[in-house]
């Protein structure tokens, strides 16, 4: 059973005023019980001594010995006059006389001789006893005093007893009234009790209330309290503590929220580990890199939860060694390149961060440096290529190839064809570079689409012409007028049509449609964009190279594309302008055979910044 400090502090305090009241009031009743003895001894000593001096005459020794009813006369004069009861007792223990006792009755009387006091006077002259009288039946005190008037006389002892019955009576009065004052006393003790406890313990039940408020997060409470001494102290205190303890939750709060938007906010994945390298912390970037949850990672090993060799083997250095280290990783299924800043945090302890990991998604920047890469060899080799065939035909020249005039003139004509081809490539590299750059901002003007197709088709007829093509049209007339510019969506029908035209047998068929763009939604749903679409029945193009036909220099058959005289950079410069219109392009197969280049333009349009026009420029 537990008890609260209330009823501790009231029952200890009834309990040892009860009990100091109870020991006072024993120990003053026995000290009044000692006293009202000892004035009521010295009383009875006197009267025993004046019953002596009464005695005295009728016993001397010239005296005739007097006759017993003389003795118990005497016996009952002086027991009237000392108002007490004398008694006359032989040395054999006889009693000779006895104030108390009828004459008749005096042979039958008790002998004495083994009475305490009788046997104290005997010896000593002066005996005392306080008993219970086997003759009156009281509680009476005795005395008595041998009287030997000569040698050759036998002592007789002389006792006087009182009845104590009036002492016991006037303490029994003390003890009725003591135990009176004890209970008021006990009454009085018990409601001081009960207002210390409550003075004591009821700041200190509001301090422990505030103190479990604040635990459940009431920051805001207060402990009030008009107490002075150490209880107003410790109130004081802790309401300082709790101001304290409230700022400094509200900073440590405002630092994890910043902490926690800053991880958060991060493109780079951020992983804390302690000693024994187990996972304290991931931030959402980690979790998309990996394909794993917070909640899944949190305790568990590294090596664990991840499972690659070279990651676990650069933790274990780290851990080993407390050195910062950089390193890549590739992942496996996904084939991103991961770049990992390992820094130490310097904890020791379990759950103390120990290191920190920063994941950098490099993916992005290999591709494009292999791009690069690739676009510096492949320009390199699309240059060289003419200018071999310059150089080759030149050096035959001046060899005496000049003097022959029908091989100079065929010699002469292959230079320009190849000074014309490698003028066309680096008027495609500088367009290229342009859009790529933001050096062009398109225009946002109204444009019918029949109008920029048949422009088109003007330009493209000739050509078309020598391989017998036919140039047909399907053009839904219902189609509203689009915003873009009108100089580069003509260079993007350009392009597709002359791939169209080179790729396509002699005697082919070459389509240009428009139509509503397909919504994905709702058939009621008015379309927002238009399918711009160039078909032909040329070679096709094999369903593997068709995410790739729009980087620059990337040919299916790099053969075929450089004898009939592609750059390889036109579908390249399709896809910038087209996304330049806030659209995109892609191939699809023309059934029965050939390839079909749709672009997707919205019907609103949408003039794309230089700088949007660099960003959209991804390979």
């Amino acid at each position: 059973m537990s008890w609260s400090i209330r009823w501790k502090v009231a029952i200890g305090t009834l309990v040892a005023v009860t009990g100091g009241l109870l020991i006072a009031g024993v120990l003053g009743i026995q000290s009044l019980e000692r006293q009202y003895l000892t004035q009521f001894g010295d009383a009875l000593e006197a009267k025993t001594k004046l019953v002596e001096y009464g005695f005295q005459p009728l016993l001397q020794a010239s005296t005739p010995d007097p006759s017993s009813s003389a003795l118990q006369q005497a016996a009952r004069d002086l027991g009237n006059r000392a108002t007490a009861r004398v008694t006359l007792i032989a040395p054999d223990g006889t009693v000779l006389a006895d104030s108390a006792v009828p004459d008749a009755d005096l042979s039958t009387v008790d002998n004495h001789k083994s009475r305490p006091e009788v046997v104290q006077a005997l010896a000593t002259g002066h005996g005392r006893d306080t008993r219970l009288s086997h003759t009156t039946g009281e509680r009476t005190m005795y005395r008595a005093i041998r009287m030997q008037f000569s040698h050759d006389t036998a002592p007789l002892i002389v006792r006087v007893a009182l009845p104590i019955a009036q002492i016991d009576q006037e303490i029994g009065t003390l003890k009725q009234q003591l135990f009176l004052a004890l209970s008021v006393a006990f009454l009085a003790a018990l409601a001081l009790s009960i207002w210390l406890a409550h003075s004591i313990t009821k700041p200190l039940s509001d301090i422990a209330s505030a103190a479990q408020r604040l635990s459940a997060g009431n920051q805001a409470v207060r402990i009030r309290t008009t107490a002075q001494d150490e209880v107003g102290l410790l109130a004081s205190t802790l309401n300082h503590m709790a101001d304290q303890l409230h700022a400094k939750i509200d900073e440590l709060s405002e630092d994890r929220a910043q902490l926690l938007a800053v991880l958060t906010s991060m493109v780079e994945g951020v992983m804390v580990l302690d000693s024994r390298g187990r996972v304290l912390q991931i931030n959402p970037a980690l979790e998309r890199m990996f394909g794993i949850s917070r909640v899944e990672a949190r305790g568990r090993s590294c090596a664990e939860l991840f499972r690659h060799q070279g990651l676990n083997d650069l933790v274990a250095g780290i851990l080993q060694s407390h050195t910062p280290h950089e390193d890549e990783i590739v992942l496996p299924l996904s084939g991103r390149h991961l770049h990992i800043e390992a820094s130490p945090a310097g904890g020791e302890r379990e759950n103390e961060a120990c290191v920190v990991f920063v994941f950098h998604d490099v993916t992005e920047l290999r591709r494009l440096e292999k791009i690069r890469k690739d676009f510096v060899a492949n320009v390199s080799h699309e240059l060289r290529t003419p200018l071999t065939s310059i150089k080759g035909y030149v050096e035959a020249l001046l060899d005496g190839g000049k003097d022959d005039p029908v091989e100079a003139a065929k010699f002469l004509d292959i230079i320009l064809k190849q000074s014309d081809r490698l003028n066309l490539i680096i008027e495609d590299l500088l367009e290229l570079s342009k859009i790529e750059s933001g050096q062009i901002t398109l225009k946002a003007e109204p444009l019918e689409l029949q109008a920029v197709v048949d422009r088109t088709l003007s330009m493209m007829k000739p050509i078309a012409d020598r391989k017998r093509h036919r140039l047909m049209t399907a053009l839904d007339p219902s189609l509203p007028p689009i915003a873009g510019d009108e100089d580069r969506l003509v260079q993007v029908l350009t392009n597709l049509l002359d791939n169209a035209v080179k790729y396509t047998p002699a005697g082919g068929m070459i389509t240009v449609g428009a139509t509503f763009a397909r919504s994905s939604g709702s058939t009621e749903q008015p379309a927002r964009s238009i399918d711009l679409s160039v078909a032909d029945t040329g070679i096709g193009i094999p369903e593997g190279d068709r995410p790739r036909v729009f980087e620059r220099f990337y040919r299916v058959d790099k053969a075929r594309s450089r004898e009939l005289g592609g750059t390889g950079l036109g579908l390249a410069i399709v896809k910038h302008i087209v996304e330049g219109h806030g659209g995109h392009v892609w191939v699809d197969a023309n059934h029965p055979q050939g390839s079909r280049f749709v672009v997707r333009l919205p019907i609103t349009g949408s003039k794309r910044s230089s700088a949007q026009l660099k960003d959209a420029s991804t390979v």
